[in-house]
This record gives C-alpha cells, sequence and structure tokens, in this order.
C-alpha cells in the first residue's frame, strides 16, 4: 500500500488548485478523479456556458454599434468551439500532466476506509495519506416534480445537457430563476428558442438586490423570454416529442426539453465521511475557518456548501494549500463577487440594503442610471442600458455592498469587492481618479449621492 503527503479527492478547480501547489512544494500526492479532470467547471459549467453566451453577446454589440449591423451567427462554427474548449469530453492530457509532475492519477469513486493515517479505496486501490482534501463538488438538484423522473435526458436537462446540446430546441422550459436560469435562458432565446422561465418566488436572482431583479426581469422580456414568476410545475407528461408542463396556476406549457436550473447540493455520498466520525450539515461537509474537517482532512469548494463559486473553491484551494504546508490560514468570505454572465452582465458584492438593515446598519444608499451620468455607455451602444447601485454603513463610512445591470460589470465589480474587502472609506474614494470614459467612473457620481 503506497503511502502519499496527501490525497486529492475530485479535480475540479479547486483540487487541482491544492494538488498543484503540493506538487509544485516537492509533495507527493494522489489524485483521485471519477469523471473528468477539470471537474464540472471545466466541461459542463462555467466554460461552455461562457463560451456559447459570447457570440450572442456580441451580436448584441454589434447591432447597438453605431454603423454597423448584425453578424450572422453559425451554430455550427460555435458548438465546434465549444467541443473544443470542453476538450471534447477527454481529459487524457490533463491526466499525463499530473503523471509528468509526479502524481498518482487514480481513476473512480474515492471513499475513506480508515483514519490515524487516512485510508483512500479507489476501485481496488488503496493509499494511506497524512492529509485527504475532498473536493467532490455539488451535483443538480432535481425538483420534485410529478413525472420528472419518467422522462429522459433527451427532453429533461440539467446544465450538462444543456452546455453540451448538439442542436437548439424550438421550445425550452427553464425551470428556476437563477443565475444559471438566467443564463441559459437568454443563450436559448437568443439562439432562436422559444423559452419560457418558471421561478416559485417574485425574483428572478432573488438573492440579489431586488432592484436589479427586477432590471433582469425586465430584459429578459425584453428579449421575448415568458417570465413567469410566483409559479411552480407541478407535472410533466411526455407529450409527442416534447414535454407539456402543469403549471400550478392550472396553465400549461410546452415545450421541446425542461432545463432544470433549481439550484446544485454538496455531492458527499458514498466518500464514507460519516462512517469515518466526520460531521456532514445534510450533505454539505462542515470546515472550520480554515477548511478543515477534522485533522489532516480538509475541504474545498461546493462540497463545502460555502458559496458555491468556482472562485470560492480556488480561493479555499489556496488556503488549504498554504495550511497543509505548514501555514496557519483562515479563510476570509467578505466581498466575494457574485456576476450572472447575461446581457448586460449581472454583478453584485457584499450585502443587500435590506440585509444591511436587518444586521442594524444604519444605511445609505445610491442609485446611478448610467447613460444618465457617464459618456461610456454611449460611446458602447447608441442605446445604452447600465445601473450601479450602493449600500454604505453611515455609521462606519464605508460600502458595504454593491450591485450592477451593465456591460462588462463582471470586471468592475472589483472597484467595490476591494473596497468591501479592505474597508475603505467613502471618503477615501471620492478622492480617487477614474479613468475617462469607462463604466467605473458610475462609482464616483454614485459615492457622492451617498447620504453620509
Amino acid at each position: 500500500m503506497e503511502h502519499v503527503d496527501a490525497v486529492v479527492i475530485g479535480m475540479g478547480p479547486g483540487g487541482e488548485t491544492v494538488a498543484g501547489r503540493l506538487l509544485a512544494a516537492g509533495r507527493r500526492v494522489a489524485v483521485i478523479e471519477r469523471e473528468l479532470i477539470g471537474g464540472e467547471c471545466g466541461y459542463w459549467a462555467c466554460i461552455p456556458t461562457k463560451v456559447l453566451l459570447r457570440p450572442p453577446e456580441v451580436g448584441q454589440e454589434a447591432e447597438g454599434a453605431a454603423g454597423l449591423s448584425r453578424p450572422e451567427l453559425e451554430w455550427s462554427g460555435l458548438r465546434a468551439y465549444r467541443d473544443r474548449m470542453i476538450r471534447h469530453l477527454d481529459d487524457s492530457a490533463q491526466a499525463r500532466g499530473y503523471q509528468d509532475q509526479g502524481a498518482l492519477v487514480l481513476r473512480g469513486p474515492g471513499r475513506l476506509t480508515g483514519r490515524d493515517p487516512w485510508r483512500i479505496e479507489v476501485e481496488g486501490t488503496e493509499v494511506t495519506a497524512d492529509h485527504v482534501v475532498v473536493a467532490t463538488g455539488s451535483e443538480a438538484l432535481r425538483p420534485p416534480i410529478e413525472g420528472l423522473g419518467d422522462l429522459d435526458t433527451s427532453v429533461v436537462w440539467t446544465n450538462r445537457e444543456a452546455t453540451t446540446l448538439t442542436d437548439v430546441p424550438g421550445r425550452a422550459l427553464v425551470v428556476g430563476g437563477s443565475a444559471v436560469g438566467v443564463e441559459l435562458g437568454q443563450f436559448l432565446a437568443r439562439m432562436g428558442s422559444r423559452v419560457t422561465v418558471v421561478q416559485r418566488g417574485p425574483r428572478l436572482v432573488d438573492r440579489e438586490e431586488p432592484r436589479l431583479c427586477g432590471l433582469v426581469g425586465d430584459q429578459l422580456e425584453r428579449d421575448g423570454i415568458t417570465v413567469r414568476l410566483n409559479t411552480q410545475v407541478s407535472s410533466v407528461v411526455r407529450d409527442g416529442g416534447g414535454v407539456r408542463a402543469a403549471l400550478d396556476d392550472g396553465s400549461h406549457v410546452d415545450a421541446d426539453v425542461v432545463v432544470l436550473a433549481t439550484g446544485r447540493r454538496p455531492r458527499t455520498g458514498g466518500l464514507g465521511l460519516e462512517e469515518a466520525g466526520v460531521e456532514l450539515d445534510r450533505s454539505a461537509l462542515v470546515v472550520d475557518e480554515r477548511c478543515r474537517a477534522a485533522p489532516g482532512l480538509w475541504g474545498v469548494g461546493d462540497v463545502t456548501g460555502r458559496m458555491m463559486f468556482t472562485h470560492v473553491a480556488k480561493y479555499q484551494g489556496r488556503v488549504v494549500a498554504d495550511n497543509i504546508l505548514g501555514g496557519d490560514r483562515g479563510a476570509d468570505y467578505t466581498a466575494v463577487p457574485r456576476v450572472v454572465f447575461s446581457y448586460p452582465e449581472v454583478a453584485g458584492v457584499g450585502i443587500t440594503a435590506g440585509q444591511a438593515r436587518e444586521r442594524g446598519i444604519d444605511t445609505a444608499t445610491a442609485e446611478v442610471d448610467l447613460p444618465g451620468s457617464l459618456a461610456r455607455p454611449w460611446t458602447y451602444d447608441t442605446d445604452p442600458r447600465g445601473t450601479l447601485g450602493l449600500v454604505a454603513d453611515r455609521g462606519r463610512g464605508v460600502l458595504v455592498g454593491a450591485w450592477a445591470f451593465a456591460p462588462m460589470a463582471a470586471e468592475w465589480i472589483h472597484t467595490a469587492a476591494l473596497a468591501i474587502r479592505t474597508g475603505l472609506t467613502v471618503e477615501a474614494l471620492v478622492d480617487t481618479i477614474p479613468q475617462f470614459p469607462t463604466f467605473n467612473e458610475a462609482y464616483l457620481v454614485a459615492l457622492e449621492e451617498l447620504d453620509l
């Protein structure tokens, strides 16, 4: 039985971050992956969705630029590039890369079979390790809709089927108004699908500022998407080549595919964690501020249930690697940016005004219409749209939240993220000199409107 310094179970972005840093430090590492090295993000989520969203976005940008007409979108070319970017679902080059770095690469589901030291079994092979990093990610939730279990993946899609589609459906029913639902719904609509989004609550992307949620809903309707709020799908049945969905208000939606965008849950089943005495919170691995679940056992990424974002998984991976290498580093989740890569982009960071008030913060807010305040939106688009909102703590004179609905918001939300993270005062921010003309100038306008 081989002994290694660390075993990484699950080689998505978080697991890869840990493995890469430990290998670079000269540690003996075993990596375990039951599917593809690169994980959900690289093959079925972040990368393919952004690849698929970009051409329709470029088309929209061209249509809004003076003197340009909308370019023709060739689905076969986009599909081929998507396949190239997801490596044709082949990770053999990645496996060889880790082997070349000295890693032991094991294929299959990993399971803890003992501790002191940790013992891990993979398809009949056992290794022992001083450290085990659990980075097994999450899986799409399937809501309790009557008849859903009777339908196969040809008509019921999770993000996996949606991001690896070969043909664009004529009609799509998106269940859930999350970031995934908004991105996939907008992509399908801009590719020619007739899209209906059904959201059980009163707002889309409902963890964000209500005002921002309203702007997102308005945009989807401008894109020709039917948005049904405060509505649930109660049952689905096969109807010819498609699906008929019954809604709880008595109406029906006919679609060629049903796209599930109803959230994700940590993937801990079959790992032997509970048998090893490791605490779970429902299906999430419970970790402390150092991302440690037990002595020598660490959690990284979605499996911890802490803010299921790739950038958080990579951050946790850096924290864990530093701790395994002898450091004493804690994770700080202050000011983690959140982005929906729609058009325009949706971005948020920190807390909403409502959350601030619930925490007893004396709150000041400001909202700025970008075309009415800046030059940049007009140089970018002949019919520009965009809004920036800020939430400040009057007592401390600092930002605690920000949100934006505008082109490239994913890039410039980081000004607010850095300010919130470091506690940079509004007074200091107002005295900065933003580049002209940029969207980032909106911060200066909004900051000056805060009633502090």
